[in-house]
């Protein structure tokens, strides 16, 4: 068990997770990085499927590594009696209880939010669903790509040849997100009321959040946004062109002083400025075609660095686009130090992992191993009272 600095600001918070794949345990991995003991309960013998999704990161899955850091892993059968009495005695000492559960497993077991505020009413219990645990859905499975499917997101990505799913686990991750706020939030309710508050998000509600512009657009305009690859239904000019070298530039047009100087100092027609078919944000967009091939000719006439520092003397933001590879080595993530070694299981690595996003003045977060399948079973045990021959005789009978 690690010894947590009093200085990192959840330390003394006790996090009990039954959780797999993406959204609950990025949701306790961040707060694992503030300091918070997350006690992550996985399944006697493979544990987290989420551990053979791959094995890109010598031997260990990228999305385990990623998501599981600075926590300890308990084994624990919790279709058996003394599985389950065994959370029971880490509920009772916990502050906070993540789970995201297949649909309806979460009450049979007797671990739904209304029956855990009756058992323990300081236990802040936080359920990640996909389709919310009530209404018309509450009993389907989701994952990711489903719900990208279900919230319209998918029939927006992509190009005119077709759609595509966002290339990282959106709804996973907003759901994450919205879960750790949201016990962050109860925990701050919990400390100034003392009234402990459960927590609950979907996947698709979460989603549905991050589609609120396009869904205003929709009602409001009478049609949904045209799908336009790297361009912007609301914008224009907006999105990537090709150099005269191969290399695409991204840029846009923010509003009419950045539309000027991309005129006058870019394109050079200074005619343009004033010109009725691009007057405004809006004309611009209706003609967007007759726009394109303008920029698009400029851009042609350039390879990618000369146009990318015609743009910065403009003072408009631009970029060229980034390889996977590239981002890697990206200077600002050198230069601001956001690399740090995390060990792996069994003492491989250690890999480079990005420090959480958010800096708090003073605090230095947490990154400490991910870790091995129930690699803290014993300790956990031991702590609860456990003797060495009842852990022996936990592990033979496969509770643990």
């Amino acid at each position: 068990m690690t010894e947590l600095s009093e200085a990192l600001p959840l330390s003394g918070i006790t996090v009990v997770s039954v959780e797999q794949a993406v959204a609950a345990p990025y949701a306790t991995r961040q707060l694992a990085d503030l300091g918070a003991r997350v006690i992550k309960v996985e399944r006697p013998g493979g544990g987290d499927f989420a551990r053979r999704y791959d094995t890109t990161v010598h031997g260990e899955s990228s999305y385990f590594v990623w998501l599981n850091r600075s926590k300890e892993s308990l084994t624990l059968d919790l279709k058996s009696a003394r599985g389950r009495d065994v959370l029971e005695r880490l509920l009772a000492g916990a502050d906070v209880f993540v789970q995201n559960l297949a649909p309806g497993a979460a009450t049979r077991l007797g671990l739904d939010a209304p029956a855990l505020r009756e058992r323990y009413p300081s236990l802040i219990p936080c359920t990640i669903s996909g389709y919310g645990t009530s209404g018309p859905w509450a009993d389907r499975k989701a994952y990711d790509l489903l719900v990208q499917c279900q919230t319209g997101l998918v029939s927006l990505t992509g190009n005119e040849h077709g759609s595509a799913r966002t290339g990282v686990s959106i709804a996973d991750i907003a759901a994450g997100m919205y879960a750790y706020s949201g016990v962050l939030t109860a925990l701050f309710t919990r400390a100034t009321t003392g009234v402990a508050r459960a927590v609950e998000v979907s996947l698709f509600e979460a989603l549905a959040e991050w589609m609120g512009q396009p869904a205003y657009y929709t009602r409001h305009g009478g049609t949904q946004p045209p799908r336009l690859g790297t361009q912007h239904s609301t914008i224009a000019p907006y999105g990537a062109y090709p150099a005269a070298d191969g290399k695409d530039v991204l840029f846009s047009i923010q509003n009419e002083r950045e539309w000027a100087a991309l005129c006058e100092r870019f394109l050079g027609r200074p005619d343009l400025v004033d010109d009725p078919r691009f007057a405004t944000g809006s004309d611009r967009v209706s003609h967007r075609e007759e726009l394109n091939a303008i920029v698009a000719a400029r851009f042609r006439a350039l390879d990618g660095q000369e146009a990318m520092k015609l743009l910065d003397a403009a003072g408009i933001a631009n970029s060229g686009v980034n390889t996977v590879e590239e981002f890697l080595t990206h200077p600002v993530l050198e230069e601001r130090h956001r690399w740090q070694d995390v060990r792996l299981p069994g003492g491989a690595g250690p890999v480079p992992a990005l420090l959480p996003p958010v800096d708090l003045s003073g605090v230095t977060p947490r990154m400490d191993a991910v870790p091995a399948v129930g690699e803290h079973t014993d300790t956990i045990l031991a702590a609860l009272g456990h003797s060495a021959a009842d852990i022996a005789a936990l592990r033979a009978d496969g509770v643990v």
